[in-house]
């Protein structure tokens, strides 16, 4: 080849090079800098000095000071960032939303259609300032791309600045974004404020550093007057066949062209490769970066040695021996001690493990209270871990009765063949300790033919295991709610249910040795046996009191519908609390519907309680009474046992009767039941019942017009009327 046609090829070869470079390589006097921000290419001051006109920053002299603004947007460059990102970020508007429309659609900033920027989705979220709005986001005004909802927060810490959802929340934005609109909704649309929020672009940096110093827009009401302008993160792209992005995929300078998650496949922007660092648009602007004088770039444990774009860990030979030689004695080492260590631990583990739990959980108390005579606790048996697990088949799924809060009930059979039920705990904190030993403790002081009857405990095991008579017949609110063919809850079943509850109630109030109180009455804690009679159980959170105690002090706890709204709100739990959550079981018999529910107009209230006394007030008893009770109940039983527990539910529980009251009732108008069944049929037991019951007082809070009494010679049975 001769020496001309070799001059030739070169010339050509560099003809071909991107104009745009050589103009930037052309005018070495080309500002750099505007006031504190450097205007690096494809950026330039002036249009000679930019890649093109879109990227053409001017200078301007505000007070005095230069400041740069990127002229195709006419908007303040707060930097620019070559090294890392490759992102321009500007300092743009925002100004309130106006609170007079329930709902408007308004821009988000300027559109970048038309240039070549788009909005970075890596760096910028849609922030929403704000009390209860909901902003809609849609992407280049089309499609549907997000949003989020504020929601009202008070008595925020102001040196929080976060953005959790309180009064401000964000959204992520979709990638190639250049027209962000949004929909912005007030759900409260009786707010008069002048301002109700902001809904803008901003870059993520913002929201952690700069957000919490505005404290106007720390409000529920958002407005702060020198908050006029955030900043938002701006990325760029070319088409692939412009010269700047031809340069960038045959530069020498090991820069590569990259399609970031900011732009889509048919655009392009330049990166210097990994390992790298610099401005790839420029002629040796992308050099190697020593990993090995800096630690954080680098992972080597030993001698670390610099390549062209990247490092190489190394260690010499004899120390790679030695560390392997000592490792593998270590190990060697490690696994015998280890061995022989756990031979002997396992046999200690294994026998102080009952003990260490026996002591964990007041073993040492309870087995005091077992030998004593005085309380009756003597009749509660310590049963051992092994005979438990042989009982419930080593708690077996299969023999699971129930899961509850407090743990889980398995069906067992002792080696004496008697059918128990196991209560396995599920916790072993402290909390459930208090609760376990107060259990034991109860029952073991109560004998009652309608309360569970506590056969004993084990305190071997990790969670504490307590032992009950097998009650077979599910829980009362099962029989209420969840009523079968094969055994329905009769009305006569229902009286003496109440009766043998109010029984077991008074028990414990009046006569057992230390008055107890249950304090979680409710229909899932009663149980019936065999024979269909009541038992009362969970004593977890009962307390004993002295006799000259007249109420419990204690954080509330209960369940919803059937607590005491005193207890409620002076926190002093008394007897009368039982008879009110008595009260609500005895309503629930009576009507078969849920204490607590949703289903229940908003004018009838989710309370079982409060629609049972509006329904008495109103004179409509008989539209909430269960149908099974209105066919087969007498008038006069149904009206004495709704009074009855209207008295219950009285809101002052001094006015509230005493369960012994409550029970000599129940076993007055059971017995009156019996004695009209076993009497004349053409006689009707109202007045003798009246003269009991007070039906004057009743009648007057309680209308009767609705009652539709039967011709028959049978005793008079409630039917429903359609007035």
């Amino acid at each position: 080849m001769s020496l001309q046609m070799l001059l030739y090829i070169t010339l050509s070869l560099w003809a071909m090079r991107p104009m745009a470079f050589a103009v930037r390589l052309s005018k070495p006097n080309c500002r750099e800098n505007c006031g504190n921000v450097t205007i690096p290419y494809p950026f330039g001051i002036g249009p000679e000095c930019s890649a093109n006109s879109s990227f053409t920053v001017n200078c301007t002299n505000i007070t005095n000071l230069e400041t740069p603004f990127l002229s195709s947007l006419n908007l303040e460059v707060l930097q620019i960032d070559m090294d890392y990102r490759t992102t321009i970020t500007l300092n743009q508007p925002v100004s309130p939303l106006n609170c007079s429309l329930e709902q408007k659609e308004v821009s988000l900033g300027k559109s970048l259609l038309g240039t070549p920027f788009v909005f970075s989705r890596v760096y910028n979220v849609l922030a929403v300032l704000g009390c209860n709005n909901v902003v809609t986001f849609f992407s280049n005004g089309t499609t549907t791309a997000g949003g989020c909802v504020t929601i009202c927060g008070y008595g925020s810490d102001s040196e929080d600045s976060g953005c959790n959802g309180f009064n401000c929340c964000t959204a992520n934005i979709p990638r190639g974004l250049q027209e962000p609109q949004v929909i912005y909704k007030i759900i409260d649309a009786n707010n008069n404020n002048s301002s109700c929020g902001y809904a803008f672009l901003v870059d993520q940096n913002w929201l952690q550093n700069d957000y919490g110093k505005y404290t106007g827009l720390r409000d529920v009401n958002p407005f702060d007057r020198s908050f006029v302008n955030a900043p938002v993160v701006l990325g760029w792209k070319f088409p692939k066949s412009s010269s700047i992005s031809l340069y960038c995929e045959r530069s020498p300078n090991y820069s590569g062209c990259y399609d970031q998650s900011d732009y889509d496949y048919l655009h392009g922007e330049c990166h210097c490769r990994v390992g790298f660092e610099g401005n790839p648009y420029l002629d040796e602007g992308c050099q190697d970066i020593d990993e090995c004088s800096n630690s954080n770039l680098n992972f080597c444990q030993g001698r670390c040695t610099n390549t062209f774009g990247s490092y190489r860990c190394s260690r010499s030979r004899l120390k790679i021996a030695f560390i392997a030689f000592g490792a593998g004695l270590g190990a060697l080492i490690l696994l015998v001690v280890a061995w022989r260590s756990y031979k002997v631990i396992r046999r200690r583990i294994k026998a102080n493990r009952k003990q260490k739990f026996f002591k964990r959980k007041c073993g040492l108390l309870l087995e005091q209270q077992l030998s004593s005579t005085q309380n009756g606790v003597e009749r509660t048996k310590l049963f051992n871990s092994k005979e438990l697990e042989q009982a419930t088949d080593h708690f077996n799924v299969n023999r699971i009765l129930g899961i509850g809060g407090q743990g889980t009930v398995y069906k067992g059979m002792l080696s004496d063949g008697r059918i128990v039920a196991v209560k396995k705990s599920q916790k072993v904190d402290e909390d459930d300790l208090e609760v376990f030993i107060n259990e034991v403790v109860i029952l073991s002081q109560i004998n009652h033919r309608n309360i569970v009857k506590l056969l004993g405990f084990c305190l071997e095991t990790e969670v504490p295991l307590l032992v009950y008579e097998f009650i077979p017949n599910d829980t009362l609110f099962q029989h209420i709610h969840n009523p079968t063919k094969e055994f329905p809850l009769t009305w006569e079943m229902r009286l003496r249910i109440a009766t043998e509850v109010s029984l077991a109630l008074s028990y414990l109030h009046s006569a057992a040795s230390v008055p107890i109180y249950h304090r979680d009455i409710k229909s899932t804690n009663i149980l019936l046996d065999d024979k269909y009679r009541a038992k009362v159980s969970d004593f977890g959170t009962s307390r004993s009191v002295s006799i000259d105690q007249t109420h419990l002090t204690t954080k509330v706890i209960g369940t919803f519908g059937y607590l005491d709204p005193e207890y409620f709100q002076s926190s002093q739990f008394t007897e009368k609390s039982d008879v009110y959550s008595f009260g609500v079981v005895m309503v629930e018999l009576l009507t078969g519907q849920k204490a607590i529910s949703s289903i229940r107009s908003q004018d009838q209230g989710k309370s079982l309680a409060t629609n049972f006394l509006q329904s008495i007030e109103e004179n409509s008893l008989l539209d909430i009474l269960d149908a099974r009770v209105l066919n087969e109940g007498r008038k006069e039983e149904i009206m004495a046992i709704a009074q009855l527990a209207r008295r219950c539910l009285y809101l002052n529980g001094k006015r509230r009767p005493t369960m012994k009251e409550v029970a000599a009732e129940l076993e007055a108008i059971q017995g009156s039941s019996v004695q009209d069944n076993l009497g004349d049929t053409e006689h009707h037991s109202i007045v003798d019942v009246s003269e009991v019951y007070d039906f004057a007082s009743i009648s007057r809070s309680i209308c009767f017009d609705n009652f539709k009494t039967s011709t028959s010679s049978d005793a008079d049975p409630l039917l429903s009327a359609k007035s």
